[in-house]
């Protein structure tokens, strides 16, 4: 099932969440962001959709490049042709993100990349809204 996350965490983000796991991050709108994704996960969003790592407690553009997110199985962060991880390279100035795979150099194609790309840059764009 592929839900849009900002259409799900549209209303949920309009509580702030001042208790639970995000209780002592800083920015109140990324404890926002990740409390509203994890409801939306639990109702059927896509995780590969999120624009919020749960794990890093940050936004996802700020963390992608930990090898945690390297899933091979489904081509996030992973050529196939080289089976060899990929970099994710993100500019904030310029609101560009690249993939690269450290093995061959080129941007490893498919849907995964694609994904990434767009919930990493969506990432940029939640986390300079303020």
């Amino acid at each position: 099932m592929s839900t849009d996350t900002t259409t799900i965490c549209r209303d949920t983000l309009a509580t702030t969440v001042y208790d639970g796991p995000y209780a002592a991050l800083r920015d109140r709108r990324l404890a926002a962001r990740l409390a509203a994704e994890d409801v939306a996960e639990e109702a059927g969003l896509d995780p590969f959709e999120r624009v919020s790592c749960r794990l890093h407690q940050r936004w996802l553009h700020q963390c992608v490049s930990s090898p945690v997110h390297v899933v091979a199985f489904t081509g996030h962060r992973w050529c196939r042709t080289c089976a060899a991880p990929a970099c994710v390279a993100v500019d904030e100035w310029l609101g560009d993100v690249r993939v690269t795979c450290t093995r061959c150099g080129t941007a490893p194609s498919g849907r995964a990349t694609r994904q990434l790309i767009r919930a990493c840059m969506a990432s940029l764009a939640a986390a300079q809204d303020g």
